[in-house]
């Protein structure tokens, strides 16, 4: 019946749910002021080679907005 497949499915959501719980229970948490000082010196020591800082360069920009035709 409809209900039956609706509890199963629920179920499966609800197990998935609990799965999930239970991986982020077991990770190891760290203060706010520890991630953002280490973002802060990655950024330091890898910043010229990240595009999100330092933009990407047009030729090799793949969103880029299309050229017109030089005939046109």
């Amino acid at each position: 019946s409809i209900k039956k497949k609706n509890l199963g499915a629920s179920m499966s959501t609800l197990q998935r749910l609990v799965e999930q719980l239970k991986l982020e229970a077991g990770m190891e948490r760290i203060k706010v002021s520890q991630a953002a000082a280490e973002l802060q010196q990655y950024c330091m020591q890898n910043g010229c080679n990240e595009a999100l800082l330092v933009g990407v360069p047009a030729r090799s920009n793949l969103f880029r907005e299309p050229r017109s035709c030089a005939l046109l």
